[in-house]
């Protein structure tokens, strides 16, 4: 590890000592405040935020590469991390440097103890660990300096950490049930909820929605003075077809203008939604009366990448990662290998966090199940194999399952058993930790991919 890599690390460690991300507190003044004593840094820059159920991370990372080939210095906001905590922080697109990234933490120290001891006196709990994450990202931001941020919500949105920024452009991909325990029980609660990222006389631009969730998109922009643009009435995708590598898209924008088709190095349809949608928001961010030159989209979405969405990570044999790790995510990933790939079979490797909704996930899951593995995730939140097994068996149905006592045991197995046929898969879904770990995996094991 280098001297770099270790002062990330300790960074890390500071933080996990916190009140975890998963544990978010429907709280922002606390994180109004921090940010206040360490320079009020999210008002150094333009923000655009991007808040949803499933697709913000690529969403996130397409605009961001749309407006770097366009000659901006961005930075990146995005959670969780895969392999390393500093991929959550990208200026320019990289991730911050470890000594920057703890220089920037030790600056942050003193308006931490200032806060923290005035919440005590409130009889709140301290900063949380992603309350301080997010002011720690605009801190670097404007320490870089950048032109504009990228911001991609937490959880929520109205009262998420991130919401103290004055974003000039809100973003929704598609809101679906998810967190419910903390959001809500319906869509247009959870949709209520991260319309609050709102600003007024914002740029509102969103996916394609669920009724319940674009009405409360709808009276969120009313409310705000904000010009709202709808995929499918304000701009749309034209075309999409599968391609070798990807997907061949075409998009129209809000100003009427087509796109010449261009080449996405991603898969599933839902990704070229996410690619659109993209477009759309640094249109509304440039606010010219004009298209994005032809050559920056050809040249951002051509080098695309969204880690861990259908990542590649061995080829002999085959193994592909998904973060997916709600019924909606893992109907769209689903898809995805059923359009794009033409496996004789996949094995899947499945791990998922207790508060998810796995059975949900493993019925969108089932028609591309030939043989099933069960492993826990590295975290004290995960589902126990035994019970993984028992929701598998009850939507895997007629398939295999076979219990794991780790991935690196599952993953040896399944490995064994694709490398006999060369048009068998292993696809290892059901959580962002899982995924991170079988990406490391690969890695350390040399499959020469991820």
């Amino acid at each position: 590890m280098t001297g770099a890599e270790r002062a990330a690390q300790r960074v890390y460690d500071a933080l996990l000592t916190r009140v975890g991300e998963a544990h978010p507190r429907p709280r922002i003044e606390p994180v109004r405040r921090l940010a206040e004593l360490a320079g009020t840094p999210q008002l150094s820059y333009p923000v655009i935020q991007i808040a949803g159920t499933n697709g913000k991370t690529s969403t996130s990372r397409a605009i961001d590469a749309l407006l770097r080939a366009h000659g901006l210095r961005t930075g990146l906001f995005s959670s969780p991390h895969l392999v390393s905590f500093t991929e959550r922080f990208q200026i320019d697109g990289e991730p911050v440097g470890g000594n920057a990234l703890a220089d920037a933490w030790e600056e942050l120290q003193l308006p931490l103890q200032v806060v923290d001891a005035e919440l005590a006196v409130d009889g709140q709990g301290p900063i949380t660990f992603f309350e301080a994450l997010a002011v720690l990202a605009f801190a670097l931001f404007a320490d870089a300096p950048i032109d504009v941020a990228v911001v991609e919500v937490g959880m929520g949105g109205e009262w998420d950490a991130t919401n103290i920024a004055d974003a000039e452009v809100a973003v929704f991909a598609p809101i679906d049930l998810d967190h419910t325990s903390v959001l809500g029980a319906d869509v247009a609660t959870i949709a209520r909820t991260k319309a609050g990222i709102v600003k007024p006389a914002s740029t509102v631009v969103t996916a394609a929605q669920a009724p319940e969730a674009l009405a409360e998109l709808i009276e969120a922009a009313e409310n705000a003075d904000a010009r709202l643009y709808v995929f499918g009435r304000d701009f749309a995708l034209l075309d999409d077809r599968l391609a070798v590598g990807g997907r061949q898209i075409a998009v129209r924008g809000f100003h009427g203008h087509e796109y010449d088709p261009a080449f996405v190095p991603l898969f599933g349809h839902h990704q070229a939604e996410n690619v659109a949608l993209a477009i759309a928001a640094v249109e509304a961010f440039l606010g010219a009366e004009r298209p994005i030159p032809e050559e920056v989209v050809e040249e951002a979405l051509g080098g695309l990448t969204s880690p861990g969405r259908l990542q590649l990570i061995g080829s002999e044999p085959v193994v592909y990662v998904d973060a997916a790790h709600n019924p909606h995510g893992a109907e769209a990933l689903a898809r995805a290998v059923t359009e794009s790939f033409n496996f004789s079979e996949v094995a899947l490797v499945v791990g998922s966090l207790a508060d998810k909704d796995t059975a949900g996930v493993f019925e969108e899951l089932a028609p591309i199940a030939d043989l099933v593995y069960a492993v826990p995730v590295d975290s004290p939140r995960s589902l126990p194999v035994d019970d993984v097994v028992d929701l598998a068996e009850g939507a895997f149905l007629d398939v295999p399952v076979e219990p794991a006592e780790s991935l690196t045991e599952a993953l040896e197995v399944a490995r064994e058993w694709a490398v006999r046929d060369r048009r068998r898969a292993v696809l290892v879904v059901g959580s962002v930790l899982l995924a991170g770990e079988a990406i490391a995996l690969s890695r350390s094991e040399g499959w020469g991919v991820a």
